[in-house]
């Protein structure tokens, strides 16, 4: 027992684990945010743009409700188009902003793992036509300085 605890300790303690729990809450408070740019901007002027239309009421009823008096006995029974276009919505905007996250990180860690380029080693000298120095040039090339 004493040594699964170690082993879950070693790997909470890992930098990726906690990399990924600060994006887990990131990710949180994001889709909050991308929630709340749906609901409270996008679908009303959406529903400005069709025609005054609240689209997050927009249901089909495929069951009314069944009433005796001011009663309700069996709830209607209804498809949340509205709330589904919204959810739509919701998740091509997060979807984007992944996407260029992702894409913005690979842009920038090509551009760093790029290898700088290594000059090539200088070839020896060619020797001038009717001088001959008696210098060994691939041996001095292979000579530690």
């Amino acid at each position: 027992m004493k040594k699964i605890v170690t082993e879950f300790k070693d790997f909470i303690s890992r930098g990726n684990v906690m990399d990924m729990a600060v994006g887990v809450i990131v990710g949180g408070a994001f889709g909050k945010i991308t929630s709340s740019l749906v609901n409270d901007v996008f679908m009303p002027f959406l529903g400005w743009v069709i025609g005054d239309i609240d689209l997050t009421a927009l249901n089909i009823t495929l069951s009314p409700a069944v009433m005796e008096g001011e009663t309700v006995v069996k709830e209607a029974v209804v498809v949340g188009i509205g709330s589904f276009l919204a959810t739509i919505i919701d998740f091509l905007l997060i979807a984007l902003v992944v996407f260029l996250f992702v894409k913005a990180v690979n842009t920038a860690r090509s551009k760093l793992e790029r290898p700088a380029e290594e000059e090539a080693p200088a070839a020896p000298p060619e020797e001038a036509e009717g001088f001959d120095f008696g210098i060994d040039y691939a041996a001095l090339a292979k000579q530690e300085l």
